[in-house]
C-alpha cells in the first residue's frame, strides 16, 4: 500500500511542475529485429517537465559536462519510467538520459523523476 507522504509529494510534484514547466516527451527506443535489422523503433510518451542547467560547482567533466541539463519530469500519468538511454525532448532539444533517480523511497510511489540529459 502507498505511503500517503509521497502520494501528496507526488501531487506537489506534478503540480508545480505542470505550472512552471513545459510539455515534452519521453522516447524509448526499441530493439533492432535481430534478423531483419534496420533502425529501433521509436516510441514517444508525453510527459511534463523542467530542464535545468547544472551550477558551475557541479560540472566536473566526468559525471555532468558542460551542456548537460537536470531534468524534473513528472511521475503522474507518465507510462514508462525513464531510464538511460531514453531520449527526453526539452525546450526544442533532445537529450540522451545519462543517469536517473526515480525518487522512490516506499519501493512503490514515484514521487518525481530526476534525470541528467545530454545532447544527443
Amino acid at each position: 500500500m502507498p505511503n500517503a507522504l509521497y502520494t501528496r509529494l507526488q501531487a506537489t510534484a506534478d503540480r508545480l511542475i505542470k505550472s512552471y514547466g513545459q510539455a515534452g516527451t519521453v522516447t524509448r527506443l526499441g530493439p533492432v529485429d535481430p534478423v531483419e535489422g534496420g533502425d529501433p523503433v521509436a516510441t514517444p510518451y508525453p510527459a511534463k517537465l523542467v530542464p535545468m542547467a547544472y551550477s558551475a560547482r557541479e560540472i566536473d567533466g566526468t559525471n555532468i559536462l558542460a551542456g548537460d541539463m537536470q531534468i524534473y519530469i513528472s511521475s503522474m500519468g507518465l507510462a514508462i519510467e525513464p531510464k538511460p538511454g531514453d531520449l527526453v525532448t526539452a525546450s526544442g532539444k533532445a537529450f540522451r538520459i545519462v543517469n536517473g533517480d526515480p525518487n522512490n523511497y516506499d519501493g512503490i510511489t514515484n514521487v518525481v523523476f530526476i534525470v541528467q540529459g545530454r545532447i544527443a
